[in-house]
């Protein structure tokens, strides 16, 4: 009796699928990248965003290999665009996005550092030397020093009084996240070393994966705040600019009214505006669709947070919220209306095309008017050239036959020269028309 194999005997299965399509592990594993890291409190993470514009991988591949113990890196780990170093004390990690770099240091808190330590000393106390964060290529567009420490969180203001040290004493916004399990305070305000700070407490027994998502999520949120604002400067340079072109199309516009305006000046004119316009186009279009992206994202990251107040005291959601929202608004208002100027200059163009087409029609009618009475004229000329050739023709006959009655006479015939020529005059002129007509109806036979 046959049995089936038992499971265990069973070897593995090989090309049990279809082949894959040439995305599809490239498409599977994106649920994988940049994972939030994991943060054993107290902790203080140290997050550097960089523009990567002029910067190439391999720049990057050589300044990491600086680390301690990262001298055998290969080039090819960064082919994914993200790279986890862990080390004896801390853990280091490397994420290249389309515009920017982050470059983000996790280690234990220094003692005291949350308690008043100044810059200096501070910095002294990172895992890696302040030299090697000033020669990360790239420019700054963030770089943040968030604290995470265990309290309680049950009282609000001890949980400000607890991080005013690490603020300096300024005002700070603060929120209780995840509906409770943490808190997130900040000032959003820049130290001489270039630093922002961030303070975040959590009750004991806040595991590792909760306090590295916390630590995410604020930290992407700021990030990606000064990516959204980078189109707000972009949209004030092109405001003027906007302006003197709706001015100068309004100008065009009006003067299209007034029959007597040379249409080739109004082209050239239009041709030179929409080729500003365009090029404005071409040149920012991309930064005010980035705006957007960015704006969206940092949104997500507001709702992730899931804040709720402390008394007293501003969220950072409602913060962002109010001091973020004119900007998106400006960059999103300065888009729409550069998009308009556009499609305004595309319509004035159509209607300045179809003022040329209907001049040109007439003109055209005016030149076929023309021809057709000259081809009039030409045919009447030639009609009366054709009744001058038949007569002159004739005459050159009728001259050749009496010349040929009178030799007829002079040679003894009995012929009248004048009555012969004058008899044969119909026949000569009969003759001659039937033959320039079958002449011309033949060349203009042949013209068809």
């Amino acid at each position: 009796m046959l049995t089936a194999p038992t499971a265990v005997n069973a070897p593995p299965l090989i090309n049990a699928l279809p082949a894959d399509d040439a995305l599809r592990e490239v498409l599977h594993n994106e649920v994988h990248t940049r994972p939030s890291p994991r943060i054993r409190l107290p902790a203080l993470v140290v997050h550097v965003a960089v523009l990567n514009a002029d910067v190439t991988r391999e720049q990057e591949w050589a300044h990491l290999r600086l680390l301690p113990g990262q001298q055998d890196l290969p080039l090819e780990a960064l082919n994914g665009s993200f790279v986890r170093m862990r080390f004896a004390d801390h853990t280091f990690k490397w994420e290249r996005h389309t515009e920017f770099t982050r470059y983000s240091l996790v280690q234990t808190l220094p003692d005291g550092a949350d308690a008043g330590m100044d810059e200096a000393t501070l910095l002294s106390h990172l895992a890696v030397e302040t030299e090697w964060l000033r020669t990360i290529p790239g420019r700054t567009v963030a770089a943040v020093m968030l604290a995470m420490v265990n309290d309680g969180i049950d009282d609000g203001q001890a949980i400000k009084d607890r991080a005013s040290q690490w603020f300096e004493g300024r005002p700070v916004l603060a929120s209780m996240l995840g509906n409770g399990h943490s808190c997130g305070l900040t000032d959003f305000a820049l130290r001489p070393s270039g630093f922002e700070r961030m303070f975040v407490v959590a009750p004991d027994g806040t595991s590792e994966t909760r306090a590295g998502r916390i630590s995410q999520r604020l930290l992407e949120m700021e990030t990606y705040r000064i990516m959204a604002l980078r189109g707000l400067p972009v949209a004030k340079t092109l405001g003027p600019m906007l302006t003197s072109a709706e001015a100068e199309l309004a100008d065009i516009t009006a003067r299209m009214e007034d029959t007597h305006s040379s249409d080739q000046e109004l082209l050239d004119t239009l041709i030179k505006l929409a080729a500003r316009v365009e090029r404005a186009t071409a040149e920012h279009m991309y930064r005010f669709s980035a705006t957007r992206a960015y704006n969206d994202l940092v949104q997500q990251r507001i709702r992730e947070l899931r804040e709720r107040a402390i008394p007293g005291t501003q969220t950072l959601g409602e913060f962002m919220q109010r001091r973020l929202s004119p900007a998106i608004a400006t960059v999103a208002a300065t888009a729409q209306r550069l998009s308009s100027l556009s499609q305004r200059i595309e319509r004035t163009s159509a209607l300045l095309r179809t003022r040329v087409d209907i001049v040109t029609e007439a003109q055209n009618q005016q030149l076929l008017a023309q021809l057709t009475k000259g081809q009039d004229m030409q045919l009447k000329l030639q009609t009366t050239v054709e009744g001058l050739s038949i007569a002159a023709i004739s005459y050159y006959v009728v001259s050749l036959i009496l010349y040929v009655g009178k030799a007829a006479k002079a040679g003894g015939m009995p012929v009248n020269p004048e009555m012969l020529a004058g008899a044969l005059i119909p026949l000569v002129l009969l003759s001659i028309w039937w033959g320039t007509r079958r002449l011309h109806r033949k060349l203009h036979g042949d013209a068809h």
